[in-house]
């Protein structure tokens, strides 16, 4: 059973990243993630998010070149946006939530 403290944590993870995008996502996670395997999934979840799309970006970046680049970092940002939202709402729930189309780099 994952505590309503654990829960706020996690999607807090979530929704203080799309202000502060490493700084406070990390503070709670190496914070909490021995205290909690609920926000330690959370956490290794975002971080692999918010590595994946870096990497999108920098490509989507250099395809600005050809027009398409500009695009996709458009539909990037708006993906971003909506799949955070959608993990705070499920770590609110007490559910573990998977990005789709991210490399699960930290395990």
């Amino acid at each position: 059973m994952v505590k309503s403290e654990e829960k706020l944590l996690a999607a807090g993870i979530y929704v203080l990243s799309l202000f502060f995008p490493i700084i406070a996502p990390l503070i709670i996670w190496l914070l909490k993630k021995e205290e909690s395997s609920f926000i330690d999934y959370h956490g290794k979840e975002y971080f692999n998010f918010f590595i994946s799309y870096l990497i999108y970006s920098v490509v989507a970046g250099i395809l600005t070149v050809v027009i398409i680049g500009i695009f996709l970092l458009w539909a990037l940002g708006i993906a971003a946006l909506i799949f955070s939202i959608m993990a705070a709402v499920k770590a609110y729930e007490g559910k573990e939530y998977q990005f789709p189309w991210i490399f699960r780099l930290i395990k």
